[in-house]
């Protein structure tokens, strides 16, 4: 990816030799030039400055990929250490500072890229997944995982039944992982289900073409950890924190349509809330 990086060096750089700031041992770093992909001249990084070279460096990858320079993959360790003439420790530092804050992310094998734009879903609307992702201009995708007939009492007992129809799938934006849904209906609502190709179908636009109404529902996040098999489904790392959203939806005559547990990438997916303060009597 780095076929057309242009370094411009100074003339001690390019001699080979290297200069020190006096009194404190500090190297002055080449002052290189590049731009993997447009040959587009960036600042270089200052190893006098007050801030630190991962800092700065996290600074400029990140002025790079707001403009879209990287549309996909960055360059490699190896690469930006040649690049900006830093150790491998100042890369990783910096990446992982570009990680944590969502903006990149790394794929076991294959490398380090941008991450896609996270999904903001505005609370205060029942909406289908669908709706939500298409609302922010991006593609809803979904995979069947399992579904059939169940019987756990605690479940059974929120929908006021003796057994229910499960339904577990994982939920795509733009074919990046970003959720896994675990819906449960009333058998005889699921019977409404049993035709439709699961790995396609908008399930409230089912239920609503077949005359059922979804009027209410509440909802309650959290932050949770999810289980191996989940994290692994959602292509994260054991131990990495999810949101986890449980809602109760019905109908309007009060009874319990839908009970759904859904986990959360927290780097792709975010629940917004707008407030205000009203005014004191």
């Amino acid at each position: 990816p780095l076929g057309n990086i242009q370094k411009t060096l100074t003339k001690e750089s390019a001699k080979g030799t290297s200069r020190y700031l006096p009194g404190c041992g500090r190297k002055i770093l080449p002052a290189w030039k590049f731009n993997p992909l447009q040959q587009e001249p960036v600042m270089p990084l200052d190893a006098t400055s007050p801030v630190p070279l991962h800092v700065q460096l996290k600074e400029t990858l990140m002025r790079v990929i707001r403009k879209g320079k990287y549309p996909e993959r960055i360059p490699s360790e190896k690469e930006l250490m040649e690049a900006f003439a830093v150790s491998r420790t100042t890369v990783r530092e910096a990446v992982s500072a570009l990680v944590h804050e969502g903006v990149l992310e790394k794929i076991h094998g294959k490398g380090t890229f941008v991450s896609s734009p996270r999904v903001d879903e505005w609370l205060g609307t029942l909406r289908s997944f669908k709706e939500t992702i298409e609302s922010m201009g991006m593609k809803p995708g979904v995979r069947l995982l399992r579904h059939g007939v169940r019987k756990n009492p605690r479940i059974a007992g929120i929908l006021g039944v003796s057994e229910y129809y499960y339904v577990e799938r994982l939920r795509f934006a733009d074919d990046k992982a970003v959720a896994i849904e675990r819906s449960h209906y009333p058998v005889e609502i699921g019977r409404q289900l049993t035709g439709c190709d699961l790995n396609s179908v908008t399930i409230y636009d089912v239920l609503e073409s077949s005359g059922i109404m979804l009027h209410r529902a509440e909802q309650k996040i959290t932050a949770a950890m999810p289980s191996r098999a989940d994290a692994k489904t959602l292509g994260i790392a054991p131990g990495t924190a999810v949101l986890a959203a449980e809602r109760i939806t019905w109908d309007p005559q009060h009874r319990p349509l839908e009970y759904l547990t859904s986990i959360y990438r927290a780097d792709r997916y975010a629940f917004c809330v707008s407030m205000r303060r009203e005014g004191k009597s």
